[in-house]
């Protein structure tokens, strides 16, 4: 694992690691404390974790809370359990359930680090006096020949979660480190067997924490009771074909579960929640060509003011790898037009754009942004 990149010493470095009773942050709080860092542990409560203490599959359950405090007891670091299910609730699942009614498709997960992890408990890692804060997340983070930090993509390609830190400011960078962003996933499973962390035979989180199994519906329907307005399912003609019971069941470029008794696969091409219709149409009406980005977050070393025709790679889903692409930003309207060089399916609304400067498998990642326009290809298939 490589150094922290400070110029203090270990032994007077203190660093916050955020542990989410996982093994990979328990692997960051073991390699630390072993090379001597002053390190302090921080769990985050962030839903009614006794609920959901049997969940598997799941993160910030209340078995991790559990699992945090032993690894912390064993490795002989102060640790601490830190009660955010307020400022969680407020600025994650209330803003996941009014994106879904509103016929996006969002990701808590990139919220969930922009506003919890690297701001709220940023700062508190700041009044424990904290050097930095160290998380267990597989992305990578090295100096700039011209000052500050860039983020890069991690070194092991099907661990890589920098489509999930877009949104990290380059004054966060500054202060963060991402130890594992170096290491393939099987070498952070034979360090936590090295340092005998109780821990490491813990199956990966899959789940996003507060969505049992995958159930967004669900979620939705018990945040907002009267969010299942049912609807026609249309062709792009406006044809009904169906109905449905629904929008919140519904994304961008779904195909199971439309109950359509037509002869050729359809596909979920847009939502329109104010008439609560779900458009369908062939799989080619789903190829998308541009796409306008909201709240971008750039990291680049080009003024966003400069940028007219900038060639770059772009992600689109977060398993999908980076395609090839030009980014135009209009100063005025504070957007950013992405022009794929390939059209792309599935393209959603509410999903994350993330930009980087090439397709190289370590490449610097240059900023990201909500997709909140599409222009598909075909003129009767374009978004509202």
């Amino acid at each position: 694992m490589n150094s922290l990149d400070l110029p203090k010493a270990p032994h007077e470095t203190r660093v916050v690691v955020a542990m989410s009773g996982g093994v990979d942050s328990s692997v960051v709080a073991g390699l630390l404390k072993r090379q001597g860092y002053d390190v302090v542990g921080i769990t985050l409560q962030l839903y009614d974790h006794g609920a959901a203490t049997h969940r598997k599959g799941a993160c910030c359950a209340g078995q991790d809370i559990h699992d945090a405090r032993r690894v912390a007891e064993a490795l002989g670091i102060p640790h601490y359990v830190l009660d955010y299910e307020d400022r969680f609730r407020e600025s994650v699942i209330d803003r996941f359930a009014e994106s879904y009614l509103a016929g996006e498709t969002p990701i808590p997960c990139v919220e969930c680090n922009r506003s919890i992890k690297f701001r709220d408990l940023l700062a508190t890692a700041r009044d424990l006096d904290a050097d930095v804060l160290a998380t267990g997340h597989y992305v990578a983070s090295r100096p700039l020949a011209a000052g500050g930090r860039g983020l890069f993509r991690a070194l092991d390609p099907a661990r890589d979660q920098s489509y999930f830190l877009y949104a990290t400011t380059a004054e966060q960078l500054d202060f963060l480190r991402f130890p594992l962003g170096e290491l393939p996933k099987d070498e952070t499973r034979r360090l936590a067997h090295e340092l005998g962390l109780s821990v490491a035979q813990k199956p990966d989180s899959q789940d996003i924490c507060f969505v049992p199994q995958g159930r967004y519906a669900d979620v939705i329907a018990r945040l907002r009771p009267d969010a299942a307005r049912a609807g026609d399912i249309v062709d792009r003609d406006g044809r009904v074909l169906g109905r449905h019971d629904g929008i919140i069941h519904y994304t961008v470029g779904q195909r199971k579960g439309l109950r359509l008794a037509v002869g050729e696969p359809l596909y979920v091409i847009r939502l329109e929640p104010d008439a609560a219709r779900v458009v369908v149409g062939p799989r080619t009406a789903l190829a998308t060509s541009r796409v306008r980005l909201t709240d971008l977050n750039w990291l680049g070393t080009t003024p966003l003011a400069e940028i007219i025709d900038l060639p770059v790679a772009v992600r689109v889903r977060s398993t999908r790898e980076p395609r090839p692409a030009h980014l135009t930003y209009d100063t005025a309207s504070g957007q950013a037009e992405i022009v794929l060089a390939t059209p792309e399916d599935g393209v959603s609304p509410g999903q994350a754009c993330v930009i980087y400067a090439d397709e190289a498998p370590r490449a610097r990642v240059l900023g990201g942004g909500t997709i909140r326009r599409i222009d598909a290809l075909q003129s009767d298939a374009q978004a509202a």
